[in-house]
């Protein structure tokens, strides 16, 4: 099977503006596709912006509104999977949610973000409650999760005991909490033997400062492909004889003993 080559799009796009960053979104697949990229991966809160406050319910949408199908035009239009965060209307209930869409349109998954951080989100939020969402592209098991999430051990080795390969991650990453996207998510991927793909906003936005540092970290400890510090497309590849060979040689799953990690629930 061969590798699959991801983009990661760093960039904040324009806040409020649904219909330009769906523009942003459209030409960055066309970018990613040309690169031979089979999947791309935007920001958290991507098609609205982050620091929306009171717009954030005005802005909302269901899983399967009107910027879903935009989305799903833009994937089948460049040929490849889009993954994308946005604030999910539910009912009465918004979400911040994060969705893949296949090369050939198809809603593959939907994960609504279950570790809300800071007063912004838990005021216009309600956290998720269903920590493991994943869909198959190109061969690879993927998941999903968003930003403060994968900060959490637990999360990432429920989704690596659920047989997760690629790990999608769109995030809005704050200063001064590089470390996160420095260390924090290449250590994730080592431990739990799998890819982190975390698709960072960059610049100020609001009260908001993002630090860009978008990473393809890989089941070895290593960012494959790196941003720095502004927009950006990065592209690398998740490949899956790598990930085998890595997983033969690394015992962490392996040598685990759930008995005796009872006091954690």
């Amino acid at each position: 099977m061969p590798p699959l080559r991801t983009a990661l799009l760093q960039s904040s796009g324009q806040l409020g503006d649904v219909a330009a960053n769906l523009k942003v979104l459209d030409e960055a697949a066309a970018r990613a596709a040309a690169t031979g990229a089979g999947l791309l991966v935007a920001p958290e809160m991507f098609l609205t912006g982050y620091a929306i406050d009171a717009d954030t319910h005005r802005l909302a949408e269901p899983a399967d509104g009107p910027s879903a199908e935009a989305v799903a035009a833009v994937a089948v239009r460049h040929g490849l999977a889009v993954a994308y965060g946005y604030p999910e209307r539910d009912g009465d209930r918004v979400y911040n949610a994060a969705q893949l869409i296949g090369a050939d349109g198809t809603r593959l998954a939907n994960y609504r973000k279950t570790h809300l951080f800071g007063d912004f989100e838990t005021t216009w939020f309600t956290p998720g409650d269903r920590p493991v969402v994943q869909a198959d592209v190109d061969g690879l098991r993927v998941g999903l999760m968003i930003c403060y999430d994968v900060e959490f051990p637990e999360n990432v080795r429920a989704h690596a005991l659920a047989g997760t390969d690629l790990l999608l991650v769109p995030t809005a990453l704050m200063h001064p909490a590089e470390v996160v996207a420095e260390a924090v998510v290449p250590v994730r991927a080592f431990e739990n033997q799998l890819y982190i793909a975390y698709a960072n906003r960059t610049g100020p936005e609001g009260d908001f400062e993002f630090v860009g540092l978008s990473a393809l970290a890989g089941p070895d400890g290593t960012a494959r492909a790196r941003a720095g510090r502004g927009e950006e497309l990065v592209t690398g590849d998740a490949d899956p004889d790598l990930l085998r060979a890595s997983r033969a040689e690394n015992p962490y799953l392996r040598d685990r003993r759930p008995a005796l990690y009872t006091s954690l629930v």
